[in-house]
């Protein structure tokens, strides 16, 4: 008797075969704007079903090793990386992922689109980047802080054009270096030192607990100034060179030496992520320079990072969703039991269509956040900037949930072999737990929210937003219409509540339920958007969604019967 082998099929093309992604760029960007990105959406998606599968499997199977020592004996820290990883950087440098919302030909394109533009390029780069794509967002972070004005001409015309560089070649990413053991997300509690020296330069002292991208060229590093007090709103940003490179900032070291009072203590050993080099670093005396004034409370400037950073979060668990939601139906559609395909079973359909639900959900409102960060940079726009501060938080903190419970259903879906490392299909799981944790928990967000409310006045946008989708709800379903407007009449009375008295137990308790049926109904207002815009599947989503997540009703009877709607 022969032994059967399970065939598995690739999933769908990424690009192609995403009809929630190709609508959403069709009314995002214009048709004319659509068809300006298509040949370079297209050509990633055959890069990302191809090389770069190859190379996210390589970099996984060849994590990155520690070299403390040459053989001389003398201190270099270098880090190395697999053939897979190396390709991924120099994939996401010559596609753009990184540089497209800065280069002047995009924008003159899409203007502030161009960001919906980069959104869709990571939603097919990141779930099998080898989450390359950490680094992409702290690339990404590095630049928008970059190019704010109040940074010296010198060290952005050094470093941003690298970061932004779509020459593999010439293109760097940037580590993120800001927690430290006593503090983690208690910035406060930092107490990493800055001093400046007689060149202009600064010194760093201190001791980073959690780098990501540690072979990165360089990273954003968060000190205290001498002399400038406690708390975290004194904090600034630092730029640390991690090797020297052909640069005024290089203070003549060698070009690929390692940069003197850097320490790599060790890398870390984590439950996913396992491609992506992070480290404890120590720095002693390390040459950095300031971006903006150190004089000036600089935890503001830093926040321009955390902002991009979020957003590519909320991006990262989009897209891993959608990946895993196609891999698991390619799989049911070739795996037979009870006599059919698994992709017949209506159980299976069922849970295939709500995963497919969530999906959508986290795709709109992490695409929403893209849009509105175009709009910031582009159009300086007020009322983007409000609305921003509230659904970066909000968009990050959802998707990281969402994301992890997917993935947990999709490595279920697959059976005994979802449990088997050589498949890939464990490290959905994996690399999805990191989102709810990564650039603050789901705690820490909910509080910043809370934050945004009451000191900002951030939730008028939000409802605003709201009522406006309910007008447009109403045509396509007055349930749907109902469910949001009780919804928002509900959460406007809760912010009122809660900005009466922010400080009270009972209120900082709520936070984490309050900010995630925020998160619920803006994602429904969102879907009811691009459902009026004119996109069907958007449509049954929305109504699926609302019933999900805001009335809390089993879906399960229409995931099943739609199911082909739906993904």
């Amino acid at each position: 008797m022969s032994r059967f082998v399970q065939p598995v099929p690739p999933p769908v093309d990424p690009y192609a075969g995403d009809g929630l992604l190709r609508s959403w760029l069709e009314r995002h960007l214009g048709p004319a704007g659509h068809a300006a990105a298509k040949g370079r959406l297209a050509d990633l998606a055959a890069d990302v079903a191809g090389p770069l599968r190859a190379a996210h499997a390589d970099a996984e199977a060849h994590p990155p090793t520690l070299v403390r020592y040459d053989p001389w004996g003398a201190r270099v820290d270098r880090i190395d990386s697999s053939a897979g990883w190396q390709a991924q950087r120099a994939a996401a440098a010559r596609h753009a992922v990184v540089a497209l919302p800065y280069l002047p030909d995009a924008r003159g394109t899409w203007g502030a689109a161009a960001r919906v533009v980069q959104h869709a390029l990571l939603h097919l780069y990141g779930p099998e980047s080898a989450t390359f794509s950490c680094p992409v967002a702290m690339a990404d972070g590095a630049a928008a802080l970059l190019s704010l004005p109040e940074v010296d001409n010198g060290v952005r015309d050094a470093w941003l054009p690298r970061l932004i560089s779509t020459d593999p070649t010439l293109a760097i990413t940037s580590g993120q270096w800001m927690t430290e053991s006593q503090g983690g997300s208690d910035l406060g509690r930092s107490s990493t030192i800055g001093r400046p020296a007689v060149d202009g330069s600064w010194r760093l002292t201190g001791e980073k607990w959690f780098c990501s991208a540690a072979d990165a060229a360089m990273a954003v590093a968060l000190a205290r100034p001498e002399g400038s007090g406690r708390g975290s709103r004194v904090l600034a940003p630092f730029l640390v060179p991690r090797y020297a490179v052909d640069s005024p900032l290089a203070h003549g070291l060698a070009p690929g030496a390692p940069a003197p009072g850097v320490t790599v203590h060790r890398l870390k050993d984590k439950l996913g992520t396992r491609a992506l080099p992070t480290a404890e670093i120590g720095l002693h005396d390390a040459y950095a320079v300031p971006l903006g004034d150190p004089a000036v409370p600089g935890l503001v400037r830093a926040m321009t990072l955390v902002v991009v950073t979020r957003v590519h979060n909320a991006a990262a668990a989009a897209g891993g969703m959608r990946r895993g939601l196609a891999y698991a139906r390619a799989y049911a559609d070739v795996r037979h039991v009870a006599g059919g395909a698994l992709s017949s079973s209506p159980l299976h359909r069922a849970t295939l269509g709500t995963l497919a639900v969530d999906a959508a959900g986290a795709f709109a409102l992490a695409g929403h956040a893209f849009a509105l960060l175009g709009r910031v940079e582009v159009g300086a726009d007020p009322e983007a900037a409000a609305e921003l501060r509230i659904v970066a938080p909000l968009a990050k903190l959802a998707t990281g949930r969402l994301a992890v419970s997917s993935a947990s259903e999709y490595v279920e879906s697959f059976g005994g072999a979802g449990y088997v490392e050589d498949t890939g299909v464990p490290r959905l799981l994996r690399d999805a737990q990191v989102l709810p944790i990564w650039e603050g928990t789901t705690n820490v967000l909910s509080l910043d929210v809370l934050r945004a409310l009451t000191r900002e006045d951030a939730g008028q946008p939000l409802l605003a937003r709201l009522a406006a989708a309910v007008d447009l709800a109403r045509p396509l379903s007055p349930v749907l219409a109902d469910t949001l407007a009780g919804a928002a009449a509900q959460l406007g009375d809760t912010i009122t509540s809660v900005t009466a008295d922010p400080g009270s137990p009972g209120v900082l308790a709520g936070a984490r339920g309050l900010a995630l049926r925020l998160a619920y109904a803006l994602t429904t207002a969102l879907l009811v958007e691009h459902a009026a815009w004119g996109d069907e599947q958007a449509a049954l989503a929305a109504r699926l969604w609302a019933r999900r997540w805001l009335r809390h009703e089993e879906i399960a009877e229409d995931a099943h019967h739609h199911l082909d709607l739906l993904c």
